[in-house]
């Protein structure tokens, strides 16, 4: 990423979006976790096995059904951001996930839990009420573990 750095409120702001994506994804608030992104967001999970879904809504729904019940942890880190504009701005964070399915949905899935190691590449929007929200999000994952269902 060669554009310029963000100023440093813009910078924090952008981090402070992340964030409240992860704590607001784990501890199950979905309001406060559509609230993260604009309207028109994308997210595209295809290289980690996923969907592409667009909407705020339908983002919301598609990972509610995924991981609506499972005990989640994500973790972001080493955020690289830079502007493209002065309302947008491009961000890569490195992430680990951890994710223990609920009974139902482990027997569905045939694993009782993953840990994931990847990155977020994420375009971000300042929007008209002044707050930094992710309006494109893309998942890869470098490696994932999985437990099984029965050790041994």
């Amino acid at each position: 990423m060669t554009e310029p750095a963000p100023a440093f409120a813009d910078y924090v702001a952008i981090c402070e979006t992340k964030a409240r994506y992860c704590r607001c994804l784990d501890t199950k608030d979905w309001a406060g976790y559509a609230d993260v992104f604009t309207d028109g967001v994308v997210l595209d999970t295809r290289a980690s096995g996923g969907e592409m879904v667009e909407g705020r809504e339908q983002v919301v729904a598609m990972v509610k059904s995924a991981i609506g019940k499972a005990i989640t942890v994500h973790q972001v880190h080493s955020p690289e951001i830079a502007l493209t504009d002065p309302d947008t701005a491009e961000a890569i964070w490195a992430m680990q996930d951890h994710v223990v399915w609920d009974e139902a949905k482990a027997q569905a899935v045939g694993r009782k839990s993953l840990t994931g190691f990847g990155h977020y590449r994420e375009t971000y929007r300042r929007c008209g009420d002044g707050a930094w929200r992710i309006a494109r999000t893309e998942l890869t994952r470098l490696h994932m573990s999985f437990e099984s269902l029965t050790r041994g």
